[in-house]
Parts: structure tokens; C-alpha cells; sequence
């Protein structure tokens, strides 16, 4: 069985790891970490969100800048500010007993002069929105002239909010001068465009398979309920929950919202996050859900895109999504960490096709269950 240490992970890291409890590394894990730990490589990885894409490319990041350059020597972009936000955070827990490497979140918002101030101490690290470093590249209040190695994190949802022109940029201002490491649930044109103008030919790629994508501590279950009985079904499952905490998910903002008002009408502590919220907005609701002054979140794909809430006990589905890939990452917000969790669906009789083609694309078991 894969260690940490048989990967090469340098063994003050492998003490904290033990700490927090990350102890058998993932698949994305094991087939990244030895090649990333080489000199000069780029790395094409196409893995979902929740399979320990972080630890994957922050552990040999950590080992590659060295903490006697002060200058800023990796660049991680990612494509919203609460990923950007749990990337550095997750760094710094890492880098606990390894010595002095920093690390700094850039994103736009409130807290811009705190970052900048960062900034002007010895920084070995970055995490930003495209956005973000593009600003400060402008103003002259960065300096990415030592950056060896680049991690595109998110990819294809960076890409999908726009940011296409700020990578090209910052991709063209590094050309030839770092190594790039990708990370993508998906592989769109654009990201083949990335791929052939800026990467070097001889760079490895890893396609976690779909069996793998799913973490298989979620239980997957489906409720088969009309319509007009759905809610009703909802509630009792959910009192059957008592204190456990979780995430449910619909496909579109008014359906959010009219379950969250359904939802606080019987006296559920909910709240609603969508992508037509403003990030103030947001991040009031996701502050409410993590110190658990809310019970229940009620979020469409969009908005829960990254958001990362430790020990969440299961995951619900309003309805099944459209898109496949989007009920990875639905259920990928439960079973954190080495917990197990629960994926269930409520699912109406014409739903069940759908369901077995998901399936059948993602290698996963649903089982029948009632409430």
C-alpha cells in the first residue's frame, strides 16, 4: 500500500500529514506526487473536484521553492476566491514543521490592502484569481519574474467564468520560464488550446478514471416520489438527519429559493446560496454554515462550485443534474478527509433512466430506499 513517505514526501511534511489525519493518499495523489517532486515537468491531470487535487500538486510545490529565496517562486490560479482562500489555507497547515515557506491568497475584495502588505514580506507562494493578479501585474505590485512553476487549478472552471484573456496573459509573460501544472475535470478545446501554445510536448498526463472519481466512502441512494409528495419526503428525511449537517442541491435559482423559503417555513435553520448572489452576499451565508448557525445550505451547481465544509454527513439532490460530471461534484462535498458520507437523490418515475445512465458513466451503485 502507497505511503506518503514511499512517494517521496519529504518527512517533516509526512509528520504533519499524520496530524491531520491524511494518511493513505489518493489516487490523483499517488500517480502525481513522485513525477512533481522531479525537476522540470508539466503535467496535464484530469481528475475531479474532492479527489485530493490540492495535497497533489501543494506538497511537491512546498518542496520545490526554496524558503532562502524570498521572492515569489510559485504561482497557483484558481478560479474563485473561496478556492483561493482553502488552497492557502491548506498550504499552511501543511507547512507547519517544514521551515519558511509562506504562502499568500490575492483575490479581489475588501481585504486588498492586507494582501498587499503580505506581499512586501518574504513570500515564497501564491494563490489568486486570474482577475486579480492581472490588477496587480498592471499596477506594479507583484513581481512573478522568479516564478518557476504555475498550477492551473480548476481549469476548465476558470475558463468557463471568463478568464481566458488573464491566463493567456500571465501564461505569456512566464513562457518558457516555468513548468505548468494543470488540474482539470474536464478537457474542453480551450484547454487543448492551453496545452499546445504553452506546454512543452514532453509533459505527463494522468486521467483519473471515472471509477476513481467518486470517492467510495459515499453511499448513493434514491428516493422514487412524486412531484407533489417530494417536499413532504424531503422533511422527513431531514428529520431523520437530527443534528447532522448537509448540502442540497437544485438546478436552478428559482427552485433554490422557493425550497429554502419552503424549508424555513417549517422551521429549518437554511439558507440559500446562488450564482446571482453578490460575493458579500455569499460569503455572509457560508460564514453562517461553517461556525453551524445554519443546519441546511440549499445551492445550485454554480454557486457551490469549491466550496469546501468539513464534516458535512450528506449530500441531497433536489434533482439529478443535467450534466454528469456535476453530480461528482455534488457528492464530492460529503466524505471529506476519510469520512463517509450520503448521496441521496429524489427522483421522480421518469428520473430513473437518467439515473442509471450515471450509473453506468461514473461506475457507482444507487440504492433504493425509502423515508
Amino acid at each position: 500500500m502507497n505511503s506518503f513517505k514511499t512517494l517521496g514526501v519529504h518527512s517533516l511534511l509526512v509528520k504533519r500529514l499524520d496530524e491531520l489525519g491524511i494518511v493513505t493518499p489518493t489516487e490523483i495523489q499517488s500517480q502525481t506526487i513522485p513525477y512533481l517532486l522531479q525537476k522540470n515537468n508539466n503535467l496535464v491531470a484530469q481528475a475531479q473536484t474532492g479527489t485530493g487535487k490540492t495535497a497533489a500538486f501543494g506538497l511537491p510545490l512546498i518542496e520545490k521553492v526554496s524558503a532562502k529565496n524570498t521572492k515569489i517562486q510559485a504561482l497557483i490560479l484558481s478560479p474563485t476566491r473561496e478556492l483561493v482562500q482553502q488552497i492557502a489555507k491548506q498550504l499552511f497547515k501543511f507547512t507547519k514543521y517544514y521551515g519558511n515557506v509562506y504562502t499568500v491568497a490575492v483575490f479581489g475584495g475588501p481585504n486588498m490592502d492586507k494582501q498587499l502588505s503580505l506581499l512586501n514580506k518574504p513570500t515564497q507562494i501564491i494563490v489568486a484569481t486570474p482577475g486579480r493578479l492581472i490588477d496587480l501585474l498592471e499596477h506594479k505590485k507583484i513581481n512573478i519574474e522568479e516564478v518557476k512553476t504555475i498550477v492551473l487549478d480548476e481549469a476548465d472552471e476558470m475558463l468557463r467564468r471568463g478568464f481566458k484573456t488573464d491566463i493567456d496573459h500571465i501564461l505569456t509573460f512566464t513562457k518558457h520560464k516555468s513548468d505548468i501544472w494543470l488540474f482539470s475535470a474536464t478537457m474542453p478545446n480551450d484547454i487543448q488550446r492551453i496545452i499546445k501554445k504553452f506546454m512543452s510536448k514532453g509533459y505527463k498526463e494522468v486521467v483519473i478514471d471515472a471509477k476513481y472519481q467518486v470517492n467510495k466512502n459515499i453511499t448513493h441512494e434514491f428516493v422514487v416520489v412524486e412531484p407533489n409528495e417530494k417536499l413532504n419526503q424531503i422533511h422527513q428525511f431531514l428529520r431523520q438527519q437530527k443534528e447532522d449537517r448537509g448540502v442540497i442541491f437544485c438546478n436552478t435559482k428559482a427552485e433554490s429559493e422557493k425550497l429554502t423559503k419552503q424549508l424555513k417555513a417549517r422551521n429549518y435553520q437554511v439558507d440559500v446560496l446562488n450564482g446571482d448572489m453578490n460575493q458579500k452576499e455569499r460569503e455572509k451565508v457560508l460564514r453562517a454554515f461553517k461556525s453551524h448557525n445554519l443546519k441546511l445550505l440549499i445551492a445550485t451547481d454554480v454557486a457551490a462550485r469549491g466550496i469546501d465544509i468539513p464534516n458535512l454527513k450528506f449530500v441531497l439532490h433536489h434533482q439529478l443534474p443535467s450534466q454528469i460530471e456535476y453530480y461528482t461534484h455534488r457528492a464530492g462535498r460529503t466524505a471529506r478527509a476519510g469520512n463517509k458520507g450520503l448521496s441521496i437523490a429524489f427522483v421522480s418515475p421518469q428520473d430513473k433512466k437518467h439515473l442509471k445512465t450515471i450509473e453506468k458513466e461514473l461506475n457507482i451503485k444507487f440504492d433504493a430506499t425509502v423515508v
